[in-house]
């Protein structure tokens, strides 16, 4: 006779059975943990059966609940134990994790329309030429802009009120007519000497 009576046996085997799933899980076995689990769990299913037909019927229900909840938990807190962090490394914190937009850093500079947005159109930043699409209005060739806010893969801008015009660090729209020491290009000198 043994020591355990049935139910006894069923609670250990069930234990047994889950945490050979959760080992299973992360530890590759080739199946071999799936299926001693597997038998664990029909074992105490066959051993709650043994008892009487209630607790059997009881730990099919358990089993349906207890499997499924014991993966989610493993899969919740296993990468968080020290054994977990081993094999998965350190887990990324939620600024690694948000996506790098140089874009982003254009909201709320100052450049000038490039064409006439109705309403998408290019728009230069800083020597920078980048799609972009109106706030709502219309925006003529060669008016201040300013970035309202990147949305996606859309910069999206509004015109500019005089005093963010003035803020304006963008190339004259006529390059052709500015002087060149005002590009801060050097004199070419004598091309003949």
């Amino acid at each position: 006779m043994s020591a355990l009576d049935p139910l006894s046996w069923a609670l250990l085997l069930m234990l047994i059975g889950c945490g050979l799933v959760v080992m299973e899980i992360f530890i590759p076995s080739g199946g071999i943990l799936g299926f001693l689990s597997g038998v664990c769990i029909i074992g105490s299913i066959v051993m709650a059966f043994r008892r009487d037909m209630t607790t059997g019927i009881g730990f099919i229900v358990i089993t349906l609940v207890a499997v499924p909840t014991a993966i989610g938990l493993a899969f919740k807190y296993w990468p968080l134990t020290p054994m977990g962090k081993a094999f998965l490394g350190e887990l990324p914190d939620a600024e690694e994790l948000k996506p790098s937009d140089p874009r982003r850093e254009l909201v709320g500079r100052v450049g000038t329309a490039k064409s006439k947005m109705l309403p998408s159109g290019s728009v230069s930043i800083d020597g920078q030429l980048v799609d972009a699409v109106s706030q709502g209005s219309a925006i003529e060739n060669g008016q201040a802009v300013v970035v309202v806010e990147v949305r996606g893969n859309r910069v999206v801008v509004r015109p500019a009120d005089e005093t963010e015009a003035k803020q304006r660090g963008d190339y004259p729209t006529d390059v052709l007519s500015t002087p060149a020491e005002d590009l801060g290009l050097d004199s070419l000198g004598d091309p003949l000497a």
